[in-house]
């Protein structure tokens, strides 16, 4: 998607080979409008499968489901990072290893909000190691629902995760997918048809 290629390229910030802060306009504060322009895109990139509902991990994946569950007219389901008291009766969990957090999260979704009926979407912001898609896509497993894909923004394609979870026979779809960047040079962009 070129809008956020070119929003990457003018406001994204390169720390080391691994590191892209896009926190001015996707995951601290977030442009809406260009929101608004992803959540498009990826219901075009999804508009044949029958979704029922958006799964995302908290918290910077939260925004971007919102809107893109807005233009699928669907609720959106956050899988929490901790239990707490306001979750009632049973729920699906996996196990989560954050690399900008270094640890590992136990994530929960109520079983009441995602069953056998449900068609799921994951949308995410980044996609890197995989290790939180992988997560998402155990909760949808476990609850015995449908799997159309997943929705990514920004996926760093020199990192694993892409092609790990594209082995697994999971659709996905990234609105920009970095083929490599260093702080001298900036981010370079895969053609589109390298997947």
């Amino acid at each position: 998607m070129r809008l956020l290629e070119e929003r990457i390229r003018r406001d994204g910030i390169v720390r080391g080979e691994d590191v892209l802060k896009v926190d001015s306009f996707l995951n601290h504060q977030m442009d809406v409008e260009l929101f608004a322009e992803m959540g498009k895109e990826f219901k075009r990139l999804f508009e044949r499968e029958e979704i029922t509902k958006i799964l995302t991990i908290e918290a910077s994946g939260i925004g971007i489901a919102c809107v893109a569950a807005q233009c699928f007219g669907v609720p959106v389901v956050f899988a929490k990072k901790s239990k707490t008291k306001n979750i009632e009766g049973d729920v699906y969990t996996s196990k989560v290893e954050s690399f900008t957090h270094g640890r590992v999260y136990d994530i929960i979704v109520s079983k009441k909000f995602l069953g056998p009926e449900d068609k799921v979407l994951l949308i995410d912001d980044f996609l890197a190691n995989g290790a939180a898609l992988m997560g998402l896509i155990s909760l949808v497993w476990e609850s015995g629902a449908s799997l159309a894909g997943a929705g990514i923004c920004i996926e760093k394609a020199f990192q694993p995760g892409g092609e790990r979870i594209r082995n697994m026979g999971v659709r996905v779809e990234s609105l920009a997918r970095v083929k490599c960047m260093s702080e001298e040079t900036g981010v370079e962009f895969c053609k589109e048809r390298e997947v």
